[in-house]
């Protein structure tokens, strides 16, 4: 008698399936390819990576030769691995970030599944991180923090099962130390933190503070300092103090070592707002919570009804709780700790990343219920009706968007249609702000798809919950999401000019010699895809700023800084320069200049023509 396949394994291999298929649509294939790298954020840990296989260096990090002290080293070690393997691309610098998201799609599978005994929930809390606008978004620039929420969620699971038995076991408890010593690596100390104050408040409102001393306390311990220790101890060892520093500014040859930068400048520092350099905007609270649902739309739909099952009177009088109540508090908890904790601090939009997780999970557990009674199939219905209005705006705005402007000329430069609002650059996707009804026609197809996504996928979810068909309903708000977020692809693709110099490295690279200078004129960030895809030490005028203002104290700091006197010497000397430049703010020079490229607002000039050079 053939054996048969029980319908939960059924629906576990296709929700498996249909989850690493979304991955793979959405962030492991066509997306690790373009666009190019981006100035800033993604280039420069780019940069940071390369610079460690070439220094052979993996204890201090350097960004164009300049020691970078205030970051933790995973993420670039994973970066450096991928180069060292495929090589030195921007694919490459992409690809251990889509397998982090693979990894946190699959654990909170894992966690949904087991949270509810069901592997509907796991899927439907997987496909709302998957289909997220915010998850999405946030890895198409090299950061880490998906990496913080992989690593708090399999930290967070190995303590929930460890609360599912009545003796924990050693392994989770060390998996739990584990996976905290691996998100210390990754971000910092919110690694420990995090789960540590998330742990801590669930005892006490759960009554079972007892519990901890069962934790084995002193070995989980030493799993932890074994993983995290070691690079901490290196760091410092490498980046000792220098000189006779005074107070928080550094001069050059007396500045502080890595131990006092990491710890107290990047930790407690930034965390009151006082960090050195302020080179650094924060996000308003009010924008900061607003963002918790927005990059979960259309999901956070549901959140609402999800927090509302949270049992909160109980656990504030801490009552006893069923398991299930405890599993919903737990998560709710989590989500809460991560929003309440950076309420008090500075703020970027992707903070808000570790407690997307959470949210989904209890998101994923209701969407799983609803069908089970008639209440939530109401609630259901009136999200649908909500969402469906919110939908058909968003498609009517779209489409009179498309209506209402015109497709630029060919070969139009995009940031001549852009209206520049430099006080909004601080945040990760400012740029976009700059956007006018002139620019807008450039998104017309994007905009077109979006219209299509957002009414159809509405619709279609009002019209399968109308009829009990809650299933059928998410299934068509996956489809409008992932349409939606192919979408925004396409406008990043498009926008990228305006965020990325690589059409310029593109037109000089040719022309580049070794013994040729390279110049960013401003700060080192504005076009650091020089420096990574011309794989070459660039030089710095006027921006002695930002990412490598710190280390360029350090006694070892290449003379790569710039001023308009030394500038303007060797401009007319017979060394060729490349000079990358905003059309506004060229310096004073010695001599003519010849242009050799313009896009996105950004030119390269020299003072030595070529074949397609003009004097100006």
């Amino acid at each position: 008698m053939p054996l048969q396949t029980s319908p939960s394994s059924r629906h576990a291999r296709f929700h498996l399936v249909f989850l690493i298929l979304v991955w793979l649509l959405l962030y492991g294939s066509y997306t690790l390819f373009n666009p190019p790298l981006l100035d800033d954020a993604d280039s420069v840990h780019s940069e940071v990576a390369r610079e460690m296989l070439t220094r052979h260096d993996w204890v201090t990090l350097y960004a164009n030769g300049i020691r970078y002290l205030e970051k933790a080293p995973l993420l670039y070690w994973s970066i450096a691995t991928s180069f060292r393997l495929f090589g030195v691309h921007d694919w490459a610098a992409r690809l251990p970030l889509a397998l982090t998201m693979l990894g946190l799609l699959l654990a909170v599978y894992s966690f949904g599944r087991r949270a509810y005994a069901s592997s509907w929930a796991g899927f439907y809390a997987a496909l709302v991180l998957a289909t997220s606008f915010g998850c999405f978004i946030f890895t198409r620039i090299i950061i880490p923090d998906v990496g913080v929420c992989l690593w708090i969620t399999l930290s967070l699971l190995c303590f929930w099962l460890t609360e599912q038995q009545p003796q924990p076991s050693r392994l989770l408890c060390w998996g739990f130390a584990f996976f905290c010593a691996l998100n210390v690596l990754t971000k910092g100390l919110i690694g420990v933190v995090f789960p540590i104050g998330i742990l801590f408040v669930y005892l006490l409102l759960t009554r079972n503070l007892a519990r901890i001393r069962q934790l084995h306390l002193l070995s989980s311990l030493l799993v932890f300092l074994l993983i995290a220790a070691p690079w901490h101890i290196l760091a410092g060892l490498a980046n000792p103090t220098e000189g006779h520093p005074v107070g928080l500014l550094p001069t050059q040859g007396n500045v502080r070592g890595w131990f006092w930068f990491y710890f107290v400048n990047e930790h407690i520092l930034r965390y009151l707002n006082l960090r050195v350099p302020r080179d650094y905007g924060t996000v308003p609270l009010w924008l900061f919570w607003g963002l918790l649902l927005l990059w979960l739309v259309p999901w956070s739909a549901f959140s609402f009804k999800a927090l509302g099952a949270v049992p909160w009177r109980k656990a504030l009088q801490r009552a006893p709780l069923q398991p299930s109540q405890k599993t919903q508090l737990f998560f709710a908890l989590w989500a809460g700790a991560v929003m309440l904790f950076f309420s008090f601090s500075t703020r970027q939009e992707y903070y808000v990343l570790p407690a997307l997780p959470a949210l989904a999970l209890l998101i994923g557990g209701w969407l799983a219920q609803e069908a089970e009674t008639e209440a939530t199939t109401r609630a259901g219905r009136r999200i649908a009706t909500v969402l469906l209005a919110c939908g058909l705006l968003g498609a009517a705005a779209a489409t009179a968007f498309v209506l209402l402007t015109h497709t630029p000329q060919p070969n139009t430069d995009l940031a001549s249609l852009l209206t520049d609002h430099p006080s909004d650059y601080a945040l990760s996707f400012g740029h976009f702000l700059d956007l006018d009804m002139r620019a807008m026609g450039v998104f017309r197809i994007p905009l077109l798809l979006t219209a299509l996504a957002l009414s159809i996928g509405t619709l279609g979810n009002w019209f399968c919950r109308r009829r009990n068909q809650s299933r059928a309903g998410n299934f068509f708000l996956c489809g409008m999401m992932t349409t939606f977020l192919i979408a925004a692809h396409m406008a990043l693709v498009t926008f990228s000019p305006v965020l990325s110099s690589k059409i310029l490295v593109d037109a000089i690279a040719p022309e580049v010699q070794p013994q040729d200078l390279v110049v960013i004129n401003g700060e080192y960030e504005s076009g650091s895809t020089l420096g990574f895809y011309l794989e070459r030490q660039v030089h710095i005028l006027n921006g002695r700023s930002s990412n490598l203002w710190y280390g360029s104290f350090f006694n070892d700091a290449p003379p790569i800084f710039e001023t308009d006197a030394s500038i303007a010497v060797k401009w007319a000397s017979p060394q060729r320069i490349f000079m990358w430049t905003e059309p506004d703010n060229i310096p004073p020079l010695q001599g003519r200049f010849f242009l050799l490229a313009r896009s996105g607002g950004k030119e390269i000039i020299s003072n030595q023509p070529d074949r397609i050079g003009a004097a100006f």
